[in-house]
């Protein structure tokens, strides 16, 4: 269900961009799920660190680090 929905959304975005704007897709897409999975974790944790990161299977400085890549609470 999550993939056909990545798929949908990433064969939307790349319709969308010329063949010279298609670059870096794979870490732009990989950002943006990352990005979005962090908020709705956090929201679900009510930005409780040590919850977010026991629900996402990592180590709770890992999930600090990324918190703090995407400027997110």
């Amino acid at each position: 269900m999550i993939r056909e929905q990545v798929k949908h959304a990433v064969g939307a975005y790349m319709g969308e961009l010329d063949e010279a704007m298609l670059c870096n897709v794979y870490r732009m897409v990989l950002d943006e799920v990352e990005k979005a999975l962090l908020e709705v974790v956090m929201e679900r944790a009510d930005n409780n660190q040590t919850t977010a990161a026991r629900i996402l299977g990592i180590n709770r400085n890992t999930l600090r680090r990324k918190l703090e890549k995407y400027d997110l609470p």
